[in-house]
């Protein structure tokens, strides 16, 4: 088949039961042939509709007219396979976007043993500019359907051949930017007909696109938020995150307020730690005020060198301090051991690739 036909074809994995229902119903086939067809695509992983042996041939090429059921090819492969690992995924019309696999660290993190954490992409680029974040040093070029959300997690299960049993939202682009397709992904994933991985299992992390955060405050999922706040004043964060002159530190407690109330789920503060900028502890003691407001715990992460970027990492003497002093303001707190650093897999170094 080729590009331009395939270009043509829509994305199996963006539809819902219900989706799949419609077209079975079109087309005048018995209801009974929809779950067999998702036992095929989400338990057996089938990745081809002609290998569907109890469908019936003329379904079967019916399918394959309307449908994709790959849309991603992983064209490299970066790490160890007890480590974290970056993939460089191939999309159909030739952008490439990166995901990483992250195994558990138990005696740093108190984690489950068998934890394993898939950091999935939602754009291909990112359009909102955060001065620390490699995701949109190139721009932003379109967004994922949520097909192509679904496929990174099964891609990555696929390779690694382990269960992925934890999904975070913090890969390239800004989640809450292609809300109808992430929460699309998400129903998917979670589904009993399609991935069933638990919705307390996957995060979203925004920059903090206040609109977006009530909407998700009415979701149904019990789905978890993590704000990449990075600073605790609008000077800093203005500095450093263009989004915040849009949507400014009150407004974005305003909607967490809403969310916390809604959801009655503990929020999470990102919190890049960037030397000289927003490591001083007048930040730390308003960083734990605004914990405190919305009950939220707090992930410190020391910046993440970033080829391009001049911000530097703290001296550790400097994040110890800082951690402290939120541990002595009653804030839970944990100070991330660096995952990935060393392949650019960590937060914030995720980028646009082209294949060398």
């Amino acid at each position: 088949m080729n590009s331009q036909k395939m270009g043509d074809l829509r994305i199996f994995k963006s539809l819902s039961e219900e989706g799949l229902s419609a077209w079975m119903k079109e087309r005048g086939e018995p209801q009974f042939r929809v779950a067999q067809v998702l036992d095929w695509v989400y338990v057996k992983r089938c990745s081809s509709f002609e290998k569907m042996s109890n469908i019936s041939q003329g379904l079967r090429q019916a399918l394959a007219e309307e449908f994709l059921i790959p849309v991603l090819e992983n064209v490299r492969k970066i790490g160890a396979a007890d480590t974290t690992q970056k993939f460089l995924f191939k999309l159909r019309d030739g952008q490439l976007i990166e995901s990483v696999l992250i195994p558990a660290s138990p005696a740093l993190y108190g984690e489950p043993t068998d934890r394993l954490t898939a950091c999935l992409s939602s754009q291909v680029g990112c359009a909102y500019g955060c001065t620390f974040c490699a995701s949109g040093l190139n721009g932003w070029k379109r967004n994922l359907e949520a097909g192509e959300i679904v496929e990174q997690l099964m891609l990555l299960e696929e390779i690694s051949g382990n269960r992925v049993n934890n999904i975070v939202f913090m890969g390239m682009g800004e989640p809450f930017a292609n809300f109808a397709n992430l929460t699309k992904a998400i129903e998917i994933l979670n589904a009993s007909w399609g991935v069933g991985l638990g919705a307390r299992h996957m995060t979203v992390s925004t920059s903090g696109l206040v609109p977006q955060i009530r909407q998700f405050a009415e979701f149904p999922l019990q789905v978890r938020l993590a704000i990449s706040l990075h600073a605790a004043t609008d000077i800093v964060r203005s500095k450093i995150m263009p989004i915040n002159r849009r949507y400014p530190l009150s407004d974005l407690l305003e909607a967490l307020d809403y969310f916390h109330l809604r959801k009655k789920q503990r929020i999470t503060f990102e919190y890049i730690l960037i030397k000289g900028i927003n490591d001083g502890l007048d930040q730390a003691a308003l960083l734990a005020q605004h914990a405190r407001r919305v009950s939220a715990k707090v992930n410190l992460i020391p910046y993440n060198t970033v080829s391009g970027l001049s911000w530097e990492r703290p001296e550790l003497a400097t994040q110890q301090v800082f951690f402290q002093s939120l541990v002595d303001q009653g804030i839970s707190v944990t100070l991330r051991r660096e995952k990935g650093h060393d392949i650019a897999a960590a937060c914030g170094q995720l980028r646009l690739q082209s294949i060398q």
